[in-house]
């Protein structure tokens, strides 16, 4: 590996350098010498940056929640127009055509990794726990609005269509659902609230 080569943004490199190989390999390939081989970069740029692997992915998991905010601004802003059923496809379709579904692999196979979380995420999985309270925010702005009905369950709602978007995207290694089956899973689950 070259070495005292400057690294513009080291956590940025490393942290999409663990994204390809979650995505190409899976969670079980995902090591500091997979990340770093893949960034490019001299295995101790890792460790120069976190104080050990672990610490590494609990930050890699971090960034990846916290990339949910844009998504949760974007799709409150859409409530009122559109459908619905198109809102709630699209956010689960981006949420699980990313990284997530490794990430979601990842925290389960890493039991010091999930410890870690468990700090600021006490309950659920994380990443799949945020995006829940995303898809709540956007529900109760729709039920606000009248769009859905008024007893209209939003608490129940959110967690079935992410771990309906969940099973839809888990298979890592076929093809992703197509986007009228990701609508014809989410009109399921919202059909009897839709006004």
């Amino acid at each position: 590996m070259p070495t005292g080569v400057a690294i513009r943004d080291p956590r940025r490199q490393l942290f999409a350098a663990a994204e390809r190989v979650l995505l190409r390999d899976g969670p079980n390939a995902l090591t500091s010498r997979a990340v770093t081989t893949e960034a490019g970069c001299a295995k101790g740029v890792l460790h120069r940056h976190f104080d050990d692997f672990d610490a590494f992915l609990t930050e890699l998991v971090r960034d990846r929640v916290a990339r949910l905010d844009d998504q949760a601004a974007a799709l409150r802003a859409a409530a009122g127009t559109g459908t619905v059923t198109g809102h709630l496809t699209g956010a689960l379709t981006t949420l699980f055509e990313s990284v997530a579904v490794a990430i979601v692999g990842l925290v389960t196979s890493r039991d010091e990794l999930r410890a870690r979380l468990r700090r600021v995420t006490p309950a659920g999985v994380p990443l799949l726990t945020e995006a829940t309270a995303v898809l709540a925010g956007y529900l109760t702005a729709e039920r606000t609005l009248g769009r859905l009905a008024e007893d209209a369950d939003v608490a129940a709602l959110a967690p079935t269509l992410i771990g309906t978007g969940h099973l839809l995207f888990a298979d890592r290694t076929g093809a992703p659902p197509r986007a009228e089956d990701v609508r014809r899973a989410v009109t399921s689950v919202v059909s009897g609230v839709l006004r």
